[in-house]
Formats: C-alpha cells, sequence, structure tokens
C-alpha cells in the first residue's frame, strides 16, 4: 500500500515539468540473490587473513596483489552472471517507459541486471561503474574493455585461483599493463568520465521527486543528489524495510518521507500506481506533461 502524501507527490510530478528520479543501491539486487559487500559474503579470506570488502576493494590493494583483488572480483560476477532481475528491476524498467522524459535512474549497483532484456534501462547512470567491463590500471586509456568470455564465463568460487594463462588475458590490449574491474574502489574518488559525477548532480537539480531504494546513504555522491534534489524542494521518498542514515534526515525535512518496504514491493506498487493514472487521464483526454 502506497501512504498517500506519497500518492499526492506523484500526481503533482507527473503533473509537473520536474524528473522522477530513482537512486537505487545493493538492497534492490538483494532480492536477486546478489550479497551486499557488507553481509557475510562480503568478507575475503586470503591465506590466514580475512578482509573487510573496504580492504580488498582497494587501489592500495590492487597496487599490492592485483590477482588477489582480480580472484575477489571474479567471484562476484560470477554470482552477478547468475542472478535474474527481480520485480523491482522489472518494475523501474515499466515505469520509465511510462514517463520516458522524466525518468532518470541512479544506480550504484554493478551487476550488470539493468541491461537485461525484460529490465532495461536506458535513462541511467552507473556511479559506482559496471563488473562487466575492465580497463588500464595505469589510465593509458579511458577505453573500456570486456572482460574475455573465456575468463568471465568461467564459475568462480571463493576458492578457485586464476591460471597463469588467464592472468596473462587480464592485461590492457593497448600498453600490456594489468586491466583493474571497472569499479569505483573504497580508496578512489567520484569523477565525471567513469562515474558521472557532474551529470548526476545536475539531474538532482532538476528532480522534483526523488526515490532512494535499497541504499543507506554510506557514500558521498548519493548524499550529494540528496543534498541538491532537496535544496531545489524536490520531494524525497527512503524506500527500505530498515530506517537508516536517510531516514534520520529525511524525517527533518519538510519534504522527506520515510516508506518502510523492501524495493520488490515498493517499485511494482509504484508501477501499478503510475500506470493507472496515466490510464485515467488518457480516458478523460488530458495528457501528462514531459
Amino acid at each position: 500500500m502506497i501512504p498517500e502524501e506519497i500518492k499526492t507527490a506523484i500526481i503533482q510530478q507527473l503533473n509537473g515539468k520536474r524528473k522522477i528520479t530513482f537512486l537505487v543501491g545493493a538492497g534492490l539486487s538483494a532480492e536477486s540473490g546478489i550479497p551486499t559487500f557488507r553481509d557475510k559474503d562480503g568478507y575475503w579470506t586470503s591465506g590466514s587473513k580475512n578482509y573487510m570488502p573496504q580492504e580488498i576493494g582497494t587501489k592500495k590493494m590492487f597496487d599490492v596483489n592485483s590477482s588477489e583483488v582480480w580472484r575477489w572480483y571474479l567471484y562476484r560476477n560470477s554470482i552477478c552472471r547468475k542472478a535474474n532481475p527481480n520485480i523491482g528491476h522489472i518494475s523501474l524498467s515499466k515505469i520509465e517507459k511510462m514517463i520516458p522524459e522524466k525518468f532518470s535512474l541512479i544506480s550504484q549497483n554493478v551487476d550488470g541486471l539493468h541491461f537485461l532484456e525484460e529490465s532495461r534501462i536506458e535513462n541511467l547512470f552507473l556511479i559506482h561503474g559496471d563488473l562487466r567491463f575492465m580497463r588500464c590500471s595505469e589510465e593509458c586509456t579511458r577505453e573500456l574493455f570486456n572482460i574475455p568470455e573465456g575468463i568471465i564465463g568461467k564459475n568462480w568460487t571463493k576458492e578457485s585461483r586464476i591460471p597463469l594463462d588467464d592472468l596473462e588475458k587480464l592485461v590492457c590490449p593497448n600498453c600490456g599493463e594489468m586491466t583493474r574491474p571497472h569499479v569505483l574502489w573504497f580508496d578512489e574518488y567520484y569523477d565525471e568520465p567513469y562515474y558521472h559525477l557532474h551529470k548526476v548532480l545536475r539531474i538532482a537539480k532538476e528532480t522534483g521527486l526523488l526515490f532512494i531504494v535499497g541504499t543507506s546513504g554510506a557514500t558521498n555522491l548519493p548524499k550529494l543528489i540528496v543534498e541538491n534534489t532537496a535544496n531545489r524542494q524536490g520531494v524525497i521518498i527512503d524506500i527500505n524495510p530498515n530506517e537508516n542514515d536517510f531516514t534520520d534526515k529525511l524525517k527533518k525535512m519538510k519534504n522527506g518521507h520515510y516508506w518502510k518496504s523492501t524495493s520488490g514491493i515498493a517499485l511494482k506498487s509504484l508501477a501499478e500506481f503510475i500506470e493507472d493514472k496515466i490510464e485515467k487521464q488518457k480516458s478523460i483526454g488530458i495528457r501528462y506533461q514531459t
């Protein structure tokens, strides 16, 4: 059930000229069986040492032991390749098709589920990268490369070791240096060429209704997106089964709301509600502004 104040905000924005934007995080893909960085499957054992994600997913660790970092990301890639889009992904795709000119999706997820046919999104900005690609670790080019199919197609487990001949394929085609996964590491900064920093901040300023879905606001850019939307009097709705950093901030805002729900249930309800309102307007000859 959609709270009444959220229904009101949706109707107002459907009739307005500003964007309806979704900022999504790991909670969305968790419903597809993809573990988040911070659950028990996010940890990594190398030799006798256990690593936190914030340790293994770093440039510092890559510079010391690139093969170990690649092991972890190939394992995560195997998990992602086995996953299917859930009702939340599919509902977002349906919403975009109904309001394409208004819709933007800013995603922190690197799993590729937004690109599959039943969940394909066009107005999509990946602010943490895309696990399907690699790039030169020495920045000889900003070009992204496909991970060789013979490598990405394998079933990598936590126990898998990367054979030498596979490691030799994980090099930059331009300069021969080691490649890296195309993801934002914990000790790196957002930028525009790889992570759409300036573009998504502009989108936030153009947003009249922002849905935060399945993310707790642990990184800087999502926080800035929320701030930019709030500074332009946009309505912000946090969809999450548990209260988090965003929830506390929204409670203090005039236009902030918390909707206690899982992402799949909430997004399905939103898609159905938007479809119903658009159909009713069509039946009486009124067209929503785009």
